[in-house]
């Protein structure tokens, strides 16, 4: 878990000055939100810090993950004077946002008691290796990963839409990437969907049931949700493209980082499955992980 950590990053301080040479600097505009942002982002790193904290939920930031991008969107469209390219975005944002936050409300994630709410298992899982277990490893652990580092990832991977800010008139290319965003936020539903009923008649049908599920999505790659997730901003990184025509510039960062959080993510949870269900190895060499296709 340390290497994957250190690789994001290092990624994180790598890529932007890679894009920085690439690519024009932020104007004056761009950099006033980027500012107001920032702040926010800052707010929420400390509120998921402490809350999770004291609270010893550390799904803090999961709570937010689906919420913060449709904030990041529709205050730049506003400062924007609504451009039709960043409110089309901001649209397309809380289409992924409403969708994902009604799948976590009902997996439990939120409570009456906001800090309260169903915790990630990955994170006791974790807790419980030698690396972390000490209170003060952990404690930094939260603090820069999982408080830090994914707060800010939220708001990099929604950054394109101020990339986008002054941009080339809309064209058939901002039509075409909208309708493959919507068309991953499908298939990241039926997904959830698919994973949603297998919990289920898992926990009605125990013996009945397979430990995990490998039909469906599931059956054509391992990790379809992650995958869709993945791809639904690639695809809003390259509204940026259509914008400004630059086909790397600074606020590619997000969406590679993401890739890289899903792959160690994915790791993390297949080697529990490794742990808790033997016959978990021949799924993976069978079925690809994100893509229906090996290399």
């Amino acid at each position: 878990m340390w290497k994957t950590t250190l690789l994001l990053i290092t990624t994180l301080i790598v890529a932007p000055i890679l894009a920085y040479i690439l690519d024009e600097p932020p104007s004056e505009e761009q950099v006033k939100i980027i500012h107001l942002l920032g702040i926010i982002c800052l707010s929420n790193i400390i509120l998921c810090f402490v809350v999770s904290t004291i609270t010893q939920n550390y799904s803090q930031v999961d709570k937010l993950w689906s919420i913060m991008p449709i904030v990041y969107a529709w205050i730049t469209a506003w400062q924007a004077d609504w451009e039709s390219r960043l409110l089309i975005m901001a649209l397309l944002v809380t289409i992924w946002g409403v969708r994902l936050t009604y799948n976590f409300y009902r997996r439990g994630g939120y409570q009456l008691k906001i800090w309260a709410g169903e915790e990630d298992y990955r994170w006791s899982v974790l807790r419980q290796r030698k690396e972390f277990n000490s209170p003060i490893k952990w404690m930094l652990f939260n603090l820069f990963f999982i408080s830090i580092y994914q707060m800010l990832l939220i708001l990099l991977f929604t950054i394109p839409i101020v990339k986008c800010m002054g941009g080339d008139p809309l064209s058939i290319v901002d039509w075409i990437l909208a309708t493959f965003f919507i068309l991953f936020v499908v298939i990241e539903t039926i997904a959830d969907q698919q994973q949603w009923s297998f919990q289920n008649n898992k926990k009605r049908y125990p013996k009945k049931c397979r430990g995990f599920l490998d039909t469906g999505l599931w059956g054509i790659v391992r990790h379809p949700n992650y995958a869709a997730e993945q791809a639904i901003w690639i695809v809003f990184y390259f509204f940026s493209i259509s914008a400004t025509g630059v086909w790397v510039n600074w606020s590619i960062i997000g969406c590679i980082l993401l890739v890289f959080l899903f792959k160690g993510s994915s790791d993390f949870s297949e080697s529990i499955s490794l742990g808790k269900y033997p016959e978990y190895k021949e799924y993976q060499k069978s079925i690809p992980r994100f893509l229906p296709m090996r290399f």
